[in-house]
């Protein structure tokens, strides 16, 4: 069901269509921005948490701001504009020596044109005997700093992989033209370079994955059987309100955002304990994903994405589908983002709102039989996004007990790479005839700007400890929690320790609650995988972040990207490292916590020719910050809604 949403305004809403449009128009008044620049990102400039509280409590409207990236094609500068919607003027106007800007999707398309018509490539593939153009992708990736080719240095660059689809099939990514790369000047589509590499025949693999293209025997499901039809109903509609971008479910409360870089954002999530209205987050979402493929052949070596820094989660949103995407009674929001052009376009259903059934909630059966029980409910916000070969598959869920689950599931097709017969593959798994699908890792960091009960907060590493056994232990039971404070951003830098079972409460040691603890709430790893890196890696040095688990910083409206705002071309030391060296105080402030996770792909056959989901996924969880089980209000099940013994 799609019905109507009652519109609303609020300062934190994402850029309206008639934004977009009035802060292109501003630029190109009064900086003489002309159709030969490009216009990397656009997206709300948010108002400060004392502004934000301004409004709340009086109703005083901040001024609407939108921040802007755009470049010079022609002198390939680029600037970063304040641009005030509410005045209709230029608030700041600043040029960015040695910077590149995200790479824009229309230039993805252009270059991917330009290099499949170019003479050069034309003649280059036809002495591999490659004819059919029409079925070649051309994939463009960004460089880092340290692959940069000496002699391009300056330019904004990029280089491609191709690709052939099966004579007849669907799968984009089916073949691999081993060696052939092609280094591409962006601002002028000028063709710098062919490597050319060593042709080698294409294998005959079965790479399809649409049924029309699979040959039968794959696709025969007699011996699965047919799937009944399971439907879910909710004939009253959900349990949730929606009023714009504001979301109410179950003592649950938060703002919905969207901005081109990280995709969905959440704000202002808060809790009604019994009518106390408390906060746990001003800001959670994604600040970067990083996914080095760890194979140093001449195919591989460049290929380490950062796909929120170079690209955007939000330029890659895709609209979803009920019954597909989403199951039950949904509720959509679209998403409003631009070409580079500055022309605004919307989303469909870019973010799925919905309820789902999980099982148990709480249960006991009391010694004469009777029984108590509690089904669990909870409110699910996802948005999915697919990154040339790969889709993420974001979801944030709400549940009735005050915990907060973050599960990212990944899929799509793996890159892969031929080899001769016999040809060994250190770095990767043979998943087709002469074909493997080299090793890579996916590193997704939150940044997660909690304010439990306030913003004064100090974030504790909590670890259980053994107890030595002795007179006061004599039987090796015991075991102790130990909770010590991070006081400065230096011991904020946490790695995961599976034997002590570590993991980060942030506290607020300003509040005391009915059992006269201080509240908190608890990040629980999960997928925290290694950076398996040599320290001296220029992979390592540019994605510094990825060297720890947590970092906790003191919140500041500036330090939103922990690999660097510009992140294309990149150097070693930005971001995270940068801020940290000044070693600041996070005790007892406004804190933000920056957690890293994700996926170790050991690739397997299984994973090809679509890989199945694989999920990561961490939580937030209540430790004190009740004074009880806060889900013991939940009403039991209708009983016309359970069977009973004699039931089917």
């Amino acid at each position: 069901m799609t019905d109507t949403i009652v519109q609303t305004f609020h300062p934190l809403d994402p850029l309206a269509e008639n934004e977009f449009k009035q802060a292109v128009a501003i630029l190109r008044r009064d900086r003489g921005v002309d159709g030969r620049w490009r216009f990397a990102s656009m997206e709300l400039e948010e108002p400060s948490k004392p502004e934000l509280v301004a409004f709340d409590h009086s109703g005083t409207v901040p001024e609407r701001r939108a921040v802007i990236v755009c470049f010079n094609r022609d002198s390939n500068s680029t600037y970063k504009a304040s641009v005030s919607l509410t005045e209709d003027k230029v608030l700041s106007w600043v040029c960015l020596p040695g910077v590149q800007a995200n790479i824009t999707h229309d230039e993805w398309l252009e270059a991917g044109a330009v290099l499949r018509s170019h003479p050069d490539v034309v003649q280059a593939l036809h002495r591999r005997g490659i004819t059919d153009l029409e079925n070649m992708l051309v994939d463009v990736w960004a460089y880092g700093d340290a692959v940069i080719p000496v002699q391009y240095r300056g330019r904004r660059l990029a280089w491609s992989d191709s690709w052939l689809t099966t004579p007849g099939g669907a799968n984009l990514y089916a073949q691999h033209i081993k060696g052939f790369h092609c280094v591409i000047d962006l601002n002028t589509m000028e063709l710098l370079e062919i490597e050319q590499g060593n042709p080698l025949e294409f294998p005959a693999v079965m790479a399809e994955y649409i049924p029309r293209h699979i040959p039968e025997r794959l696709r025969d499901s007699s011996a699965r059987g047919a799937l009944r039809p399971l439907q879910i109903s909710q004939p009253e509609g959900p349990s949730f309100t929606l009023r714009g971008n504001h979301l109410e479910w179950q003592n649950w409360s938060l703002r919905v955002g969207f901005n081109y870089r990280e995709g969905m954002t959440l704000h202002k999530v808060a809790y009604n304990d019994h009518g106390r209205v408390r906060p746990i987050a001003h800001r959670i979402s994604f600040a970067e994903m990083t996914v080095p493929y760890r194979d140093h052949c001449a195919d591989h070596y460049r290929r380490t994405a950062f796909d929120i820094g170079e690209w955007g989660l939000g330029f890659m949103t895709t609209s979803l589908e009920l019954g597909c995407d989403c199951l039950g009674e949904i509720r959509y929001l679209d998403a409003v983002l631009h070409n580079s052009k500055g022309e605004p376009h919307t989303i469909k259903n870019a973010i799925c709102i919905h309820e789902e059934d999980n099982a148990v909630l709480w249960k006991h059966v009391a010694y004469d039989g009777s029984a108590e029980v509690r089904r669990m409910r909870r409110l699910t916000i996802s948005f999915h996004v697919t990154v040339a070969n790969y889709e993420y598959l974001v979801y944030w869920r709400f549940y009735q007990d005050g915990n907060i689950e973050c599960e990212i599931r990944a899929t799509g097709l793996m890159v892969t790479t031929a080899v001769t017969d016999g040809e060994p593959h250190p770095h990767g798994t043979l998943v087709d005839e002469r074909t493997y699908a080299p090793y890579h890792q996916h590193f997704l960091t939150a940044r997660l700007d909690l304010d439990i009960d306030g913003t004064h907060n100090t974030v504790y590493v909590s670890e259980t400890e053994v107890v030595p056994t002795g007179p006061n232990n004599p039987y090796g039971l015991s075991l102790r929690q130990k909770n010590i404070p991070l006081r400065t951003e230096e011991d904020g830098k946490q790695d995961y320790n599976w034997e002590t079972q570590r993991a980060w409460r942030v506290v607020n040691e300003n509040v005391t609650n009915g059992l006269g603890t201080h509240p908190s709430y608890k990040l629980v790893p999960g997928a925290a995988i290694p950076a398996m890196f040599d320290p001296s890696s220029p992979v390592l040095r540019r994605a510094e972040v990825i060297s720890h688990t947590v970092w906790v910083t003191p919140n500041h409206p500036g330090e939103r990207w922990p690999a660097g705002e510009f992140v294309n071309q990149s150097g070693p030391g930005l971001g995270l490292p940068e801020w940290t060296a000044a070693n600041r105080s996070i005790e007892n402030t406004d804190v933000v916590v920056w957690y890293t996770f994700g996926i170790h792909h050991v690739t397997r056959p299984e994973d090809w020719p679509v890989m199945p989901v694989d999920t990561a996924s961490f939580w937030l969880k209540p430790v004190g910050f009740f004074d009880r089980n806060p889900a013991l209000d939940v009403a039991p099940t209708a009983s016309e809604m359970c069977h009973g013994a004699g039931g089917r």
